[in-house]
């Protein structure tokens, strides 16, 4: 490509240079000279922001990203309570003053001075299974966060490839910007000595402005996918950051059956609604176990009044509650908790049947995006460049107009970004592969058997 590129550069120059002090006549001169002032001013420049490849920013993105920060710090708050969950309740400390004389309200030694303490004990089980759901909570904050992070990954891969497809349509531009000022002087050159109509020098004009359009929108889609990444990473969304890579289409799609299988396993929202469904296992545990008693159980030191025989006595006291009393309010806590089992069951298998939507729907889009992909490579840009190859060689030796060639190197150019389109198309429905099944296709890669082809 770059020797094509080469060539129509020589062959542009000659023209330029006999002609270099021929002057366009009328309003299309100055048009063509107006327009070929805007790409020196759109040329892509250098930054001075550090380059990252893609596993870098990743790593960056989970250490720093403030979204990722929230997640760990609602774990950590779950994580914090289940200590507390399956604990007793704090012992009690009584006094009591009995038959203390109403005309000597101070003579307490005329009384019964009782001093008590008390724990209450949870019927068998209760605090393994409050302890057990507090554990639920806990699985369900570790999933959460997963799912934060896979969201965070995704969200990073996808503007670290568009950032990557617009430097590298700038770059694209760049490559072509000193061909398109010799274009712009040998049109300028032509209709000048009136070897071309005005059509032709409108045509130019047209390409040109299109050029000079593209360098623009590629500008844009810079900022934004840069600002974009900033942001993931926890930065300045208006500091300067480049990155460094290449762009992959040759990597095999796992078939569907290993993506659904993954997906079941390690697809975030599926790992907490799991989570919750066992949580509410554990609870309804929890109330069927709510007709186990509860147990008090004190002792203490009563000082009976002066005089008595036994003046200094112990004292034991045990207490139960009686939930069979209360069945009512009992039996609708176990129907309550069993109803949310059930529904939280049927949530979980239409969130699976989702999943597996998705999955499938990821997946034809991912391999639609690689077949594109693959056409622009390898029959689009060839045949583009066999075609401009053949047009350069014709203009040579004046067997073709000016503008075929122009028009040829204008397809080329729109082929190479149509090319960086398809290709960064692919790593998004790539990427949209990955959040639906919840892990990178690498590991899907080891871990499946079976391969589409």
């Amino acid at each position: 490509m770059k020797a094509l590129r080469v060539i129509l550069c020589i062959s542009l120059f000659p023209g330029s240079v006999i002609l270099s002090c021929a002057q366009s006549p009328g309003d299309d001169g100055e048009k063509l000279s107006a327009v070929a002032t805007l790409l020196p001013q759109h040329h892509h420049p250098e930054t001075s922001g550090p380059a990252f490849t893609l596993g870098q920013i990743e790593e960056i993105a989970l250490a720093a990203n403030p979204e990722i920060r929230v997640a760990a710090r609602k774990l950590a708050v779950v994580e914090a309570h289940v200590p507390s969950a399956g604990a007793l309740d704090d012992p009690s400390l009584m006094y009591r003053g009995w038959q203390v004389p109403l005309r000597q309200p101070w003579n307490y030694n005329a009384a019964q001075n009782m001093f008590m303490i008390g724990q209450t004990f949870p019927g068998p089980g209760k605090r393994g299974l409050r302890t057990s759901v507090a554990e639920g909570d806990v699985a369900e904050a570790k999933a959460a966060l997963d799912a934060t992070r896979l969201d965070i990954r995704i969200r990073v891969r996808k503007a670290f490839y568009d950032l990557l497809r617009a430097e590298d349509g700038l770059r694209i531009h760049d490559e072509h910007v000193d061909i398109a000022q010799q274009a712009v002087a040998a049109a300028k050159i032509k209709y000048a000595v009136g070897k071309v109509p005005q059509q032709d020098v409108l045509k130019a004009q047209i390409s040109l402005t299109r050029l000079a359009e593209h360098l623009i929108h590629f500008d844009q889609d810079t900022d934004i996918a840069r600002a974009r990444l900033n942001t993931l990473l926890g930065r300045d969304p208006s500091g300067p950051i480049e990155v460094r890579g290449e762009h992959i289409i040759s990597t095999q799609l796992p078939s569907i059956g290993t993506l659904e299988k993954m997906a079941l396993q390690y697809r975030p929202d599926l790992v907490q609604m799991q989570a919750a469904l066992d949580k509410s296992h554990k609870e309804e545990a929890l109330a069927k176990n709510s007709y186990s008693p509860d147990f008090t159980v004190s002792a203490g030191y009563m000082l009976m009044p002066r005089g008595s025989e036994f003046r200094n006595n112990y004292m034991v006291e045990g207490s139960i509650n009686l939930p069979w009393l209360n069945r009512r309010k009992h039996d609708a806590e176990i129907a309550e908790s069993a109803a949310k089992v059930t529904e939280q069951d049927a949530e979980l298998e239409a969130m699976r049947n989702a999943v597996f939507g998705q999955v499938q729907e990821a997946l034809v889009e991912a391999r639609a995006a690689q077949k594109l992909a693959n056409v622009y490579q390898q029959s689009l840009r060839p045949q583009a460049e066999a075609t401009l190859h053949s047009t350069v060689i014709a203009y040579e030796n004046n067997r073709t107009e000016f503008l075929d060639l122009l028009d040829s190197q204008m397809t080329v150019i729109d082929l190479d970004l149509a090319d960086l389109q398809a290709v960064a198309d692919f790593e998004a429905r790539l990427a949209d592969l990955e959040l639906a099944v919840g892990v990178p296709i690498e590991k899907l890669q080891k871990s499946g058997s079976e391969v589409t082809q």
